[in-house]
């Protein structure tokens, strides 16, 4: 392969079975065979910044910016289907958006489809001169077709509107016509934007729906709701135990099981089954995204962005954890297709310095570090794909491989500390306790479900109630002790007799109730916290307060 070397590539894309290459340098888009580096063909189109070749490689599709001519007038074409066997333009379409830019072909290539306007266009055999079928809903803003073997299966968002729900409903191609064509169908409210997955034997769908703004104000970035819906008429929302944004979702490749990355940072990572309900909790951790590698039996979990690139790497049949790699600034991350390497890139326009790639075992050994040099950006990077089957699936190790490069963990940063602390002993504190991975599965001979949000919370409650009675009565039979251990420092001053009288009992209790307010907020002073000035007189009452509660206690 003779590099080329300008300055306008970019835009490269391999064919699905990896076999063909194709790239564009600004003048001309150029495709070629991979086994010898043989030129097959080049397609006059400048300006193409999006390729695409469709599942069996005999379609090439790019994409230009859409400009309006200087006279006002509409456009040219620039949506662009090509053949590649004979270089002939096949059909030409305007596609204003560069989001959805790209048609959508069922695996065999006997259906392509595109939304235009309202509807969504179906092709057959790639025949663009003819639509063979149509699919109207109002306001349609999003499709999604079923991979794998034929029938084809097609998954169609609506947005909401006026008080209506959004919903998604499931086809199969052709039926759409008629009130009982609908294979499924999943209404609900806050979702400006979805985002559909297909599971690999279009059993189900995954619809993330997302709001850009949380009305609680609990969360920047909106809220998420996860909705599962199965072909044959069965949906759910998915209840996720942690409150906060839904990072990442990501199908099993045995369409089984799911791994959703949630929650208010530390995340927590959980899969789930087709019932929604939890396999196995990966507790919480500096993470944002999932990947499982191609043959489904190693699940990687990944902190990039603006966390620390932390990976770890989990062998999922067993729930063991193989290793902890950690890959600073990356901003991409891909299994190679045989299952036992993983490629991390830095990549601009996200991070435009510090630019290269690393590939990695996944037991946690650097095999290769490519840096970019200095004021030189790389823009894109990925594996060749391969046709499944090729590498087969290999026992998981535990044992890092060997590798020639030197580990590449960095050393621990070191937290300030101020000059009057730096000669006194560390202590350890931290702003959140980590919660540890636990396996979910109902035990065998167990029939109990693993409880839903709701009853987690009402169970408890429903303890927290019964302990307290239990104290209440304990109280009521014996003799005051003396703490052992003072908690705070209202209770370390007076015990916590019972008086026998329910009038003088209440009082008691709201007394301790205020001085347990006061103690938060002299925590919250000492903290560095500014206090409004009805607190700043609350605390100054403590004094009172504990003489008062004393009085009452001792019966005076």
């Amino acid at each position: 392969f003779s590099r080329d070397s300008g300055k306008d590539c970019k835009a490269v894309a391999f064919s699905k079975d990896g076999s063909l290459f194709a790239w564009s340098n600004g003048e001309k888009v150029t495709v070629i065979s991979v086994a010898g580096a043989e030129f097959l063909r080049s397609f006059d189109v400048p300006k193409a910044v999006c390729l695409e070749f469709s599942p069996k490689n005999s379609i090439l599709v790019t994409w230009q910016p859409y400009a309006i001519a200087k006279d006002g007038t509409a456009g040219v074409p620039n949506l662009q289907l090509h053949e590649v066997k004979t270089g002939k333009c096949l059909k030409s379409f305007i596609q204003k958006k560069v989001k959805n830019w790209c048609p959508c072909w069922a695996d065999d290539e006997s259906i392509c489809a595109r939304i235009v306007n309202n509807e969504v266009h179906f092709f057959e055999n790639n025949n663009f001169n003819t639509i063979a079928n149509k699919l109207h809903l109002q306001k349609v803003s999003d499709f999604l077709l079923s991979p794998g073997a034929q029938p084809t299966k097609v998954a169609v968002y609506v947005p909401g509107s006026k008080g209506a729900p959004s919903f998604v409903r499931l086809y199969q191609y052709p039926n759409f016509c008629g009130p009982q064509a609908a294979l499924a169908n999943k209404s609900f409210f806050k979702a400006d934007k979805v985002t559909m997955l297909w599971n690999k034997k279009a059993t189900a769908v995954l619809v993330i729906a997302s709001t850009e703004v949380d009305k609680t104000g609990a969360s920047y970035y909106g809220e998420q709701t996860l909705h599962y819906i199965a072909a044959n008429g069965e949906s759910a929302v998915v209840q996720l135990p942690k409150n906060g944004p839904i990072y990442d979702v990501v199908w099993s490749p045995n369409s089984l099981e799911f791994c959703v990355v949630y929650g208010f940072m530390p995340a927590k990572a959980t899969i789930f089954n087709l019932k929604c309900d939890p396999l196995f909790d990966f507790g919480t951790g500096p993470r944002n995204a999932a990947y499982y590698s191609p043959h489904g039996h190693i699940l990687l979990l990944a902190g990039f962005g603006n966390l620390r690139g932390q990976m770890e790497v989990w062998d999922v049949h067993n729930y063991k954890l193989i290793s902890k790699p950690v890959a600073s600034d990356s901003t991409y991350l891909a299994w190679c297709p045989d299952g036992e390497h993983v490629l991390t890139a830095t990549c601009a326009p996200r991070l435009r310095v510090g630019n290269g790639y690393k590939i990695w075992h996944y037991t946690g050994s650097l095999l290769h570090d490519h840096q970019v040099p200095d004021k030189e950006e790389m823009w894109q990077v990925c594996w060749q794909p391969c046709p499944e089957g090729v590498f087969p699936a290999q026992a998981v190790k535990y044992q890092a491989v060997p590798s020639e490069l030197p580990s590449a963990e960095p050393k621990p940063a070191q937290a300030y500390r101020p000059p009057a602390l730096r000669n006194k002993p560390v202590t350890a504190s931290k702003l959140h306790e980590d919660e540890p991975p636990q396996n979910m599965k109902p035990q065998q001979g167990s029939s109990d479900k693993p409880l839903s949000k709701t009853a987690l919370k009402n169970q408890r409650k429903h303890e927290a109630k019964k302990a307290a009675k239990q104290e209440a009565k304990a109280d009521g039979n014996q003799e005051p002790r003396q703490p052992s251990a003072p908690q705070s420092a209202p209770r370390s001053t007076v015990p916590a007799p019972s008086s026998g009288d329910p009038e003088v009992d209440k009082k008691i209790k709201n007394l301790k109730k205020k001085l347990k307010a006061i103690e938060q907020l002299k925590e919250q002073a000492a903290a560095g916290k500014q206090l409004e000035k009805n607190q700043l007189e609350k605390i100054q009452k403590e004094t009172a307060l504990l003489q008062e509660l004393e009085d009452l206690e001792l019966g005076v």
